[in-house]
């Protein structure tokens, strides 16, 4: 059925024997979804456009071998995490013991059993799959469900980087709940916990595309990171944000500003110069955020950064 097509774990068998693809595909082909290369160039490209769950590599192939298509996949950020097993007839202890070393996760000799080759599999497979979650419960912010500080951190500077190599525009929002602590003062922290996890319910229908990113930046303060955005349409963004929240009307009448939860919000953009890093933008953001309270709170405030010449633009007033 389609449905159950779609659940399947993908593996990328790389092997440049016409007879061990067929074997392994006959083999895997009913419980997974799989993709075959022969060449360990041909590998990367796959890998980069589609990737995988696992990888069973071959190491003896023309050209580039299955060592060196480890390293490379280890040293990406992006791929180093997809677990590799080698099937080569390589099968000295100092061939194992280099394969592993490189990051291979297991180590088979041919001429492979299929029933070795499939329980192996799955074993590597369950253990990625623990691995997986695991790692998305520590990226995560426990009340809101959003992701935390770290994983913003670690998103927030890969996409400077990509953002200087491709001189695109990134933009950056902050946001801060207006005079949170008297909410809590007064409604309790368990009421205080379900505002914020409203806020964070709209950031999280505000992202338009699956590299915009939303965090829980600490207590009441969120970010939304906005990639190959300028500084109109990220504003945009913020201005919906800030009238959605206040359209919660969740009620907060020890507020000066509104009798209901409001936000206070700086938004700031640039085509990241060179020789620089994201700091810069999250200090000049943290600028626009404090612009936007002493100007009244519950707007939005810009800011435009070019390399050299940082301007403060006029505040959205209600």
């Amino acid at each position: 059925m389609e449905g159950t097509e779609s659940l399947k774990q993908k593996i990328l068998i790389v092997d440049d024997s016409p007879t061990n693809l067929m074997m392994l595909s006959e083999s895997l082909q009913a419980d997974y979804e799989l993709l075959v290369t022969t060449s360990g160039e041909s590998a990367l490209d796959k890998v980069a456009s589609n990737p995988p769950n696992l990888i069973l590599l071959d190491i003896v192939m023309p050209g580039m071998d299955g060592y060196e298509v480890c390293r490379r996949l280890k040293e990406n950020k992006e791929t180093r995490n997809i677990p590799i097993i080698f099937i080569t007839a390589k099968c000295t202890e100092e061939d194992e013991v280099k394969g592993l070393i490189l990051g291979a996760v297991d180590y088979i000799s041919k001429p492979f059993r299929l029933p070795i080759v499939k329980a192996r599999v799955r074993t590597h497979l369950e253990l990625k799959r623990k691995s997986d979650i695991l790692e998305n419960i520590s990226n995560r912010d426990g009340l809101t469900g959003l992701y935390n500080w770290r994983q913003f951190d670690t998103v927030v500077g890969n996409e400077w980087k990509l953002a200087t190599r491709g001189g695109r525009p990134l933009s950056i929002i902050l946001l801060d709940l207006d005079y949170f602590k008297l909410y809590n003062d007064n409604y309790g922290h368990l009421s205080g916990d379900e505002c914020l996890k409203a806020v964070a319910h709209v950031l999280s229908k505000a992202l338009e595309r699956a590299s915009d990113f939303a965090a829980r930046y600490g207590g009441e303060e969120f970010v939304v990171v906005l990639p190959d955005t300028a500084l109109d349409k990220a504003f945009l963004m913020a201005e919906k944000i800030r009238k959605e929240i206040e359209d919660l009307k969740i009620e907060h009448k020890y507020s000066p500003v509104s009798p209901y939860v409001t936000v206070s919000v700086g938004v700031v953009s640039t085509i990241p110069p060179q020789k620089t890093d994201y700091r810069m933008l999250l200090e000049l953001a943290d600028n626009a955020l404090y612009e936007a309270k002493k100007s009244g709170r519950n707007r939005v405030r810009h800011q435009q950064c070019q390399a050299g010449n940082n301007s403060i633009g006029q505040p959205h007033n209600q």
